[in-house]
This record gives C-alpha cells, structure tokens and sequence, in this order.
C-alpha cells in the first residue's frame, strides 16, 4: 500500500474550495499558517491545535552512538528535536478509519 502525501499546493486548493477565496490567496493563507507555527517552534514554545494534536520541542542531551557498520563510538551532540502528541479525538477519527478500511 502507497501511502500519499498531503502537499502544501493540495492544503491551498482545499482552502480554495472550502473557503471561496482566491487560489493565490489561499496559497498565502496555508503560507502564513505554516510559517506561524515554524516560528513559534523555532523559539521552543508549543503549538496546540484543538482536536488534532499538539507540536512540542524536547531538548536531547549528549549521547554516545554506535556506527552499525564499523561499530565506531560516536558522540551524538544535544540538540532540539519536534515532537508531535495526536490528541484523543485525532487518534479516534484515525482508528475508525483503520477498523472501517481493514
């Protein structure tokens, strides 16, 4: 099974369709959007959207890895990694559509 992949030109196209704007405009609506969120994220704040989820950022400490072919240690530096918590009523919607596909 493919799996598709929703692009940021389909997320304009349904706001075009739903909402009755323009296609350029709603182009820049899905644009504003996004890069809202980018930049709350980037400063290390939350974004909690109702009923779908939230994006979080958790800091990573220092770590020793493993090359798994050589088997070399290798120091694995801090860094900020996005974290994504689907809210309970998104894990719902996605289980029924699983029982009623499968």
């Amino acid at each position: 099974m493919a799996a598709k992949t929703l692009t940021r030109a389909e997320l304009s196209e349904a706001v075009y369709q739903e909402v009755g704007l323009s296609r350029n405009e709603s182009a820049d609506l899905v644009e504003t959007v996004l890069k809202e969120i980018s930049d709350v994220l980037a400063q290390g704040e939350a974004v909690k959207i109702s009923s779908f989820g939230t994006f979080s950022i958790r800091q990573k400490g220092k770590r020793v890895g493993r090359n798994p072919k050589t088997g070399e240690e290798v120091p694995i530096l801090p860094r900020r990694v996005l974290v994504f918590r689907a809210s309970h009523v998104m894990k719902n919607r996605i289980n029924r559509s699983a029982r009623a596909s499968g």
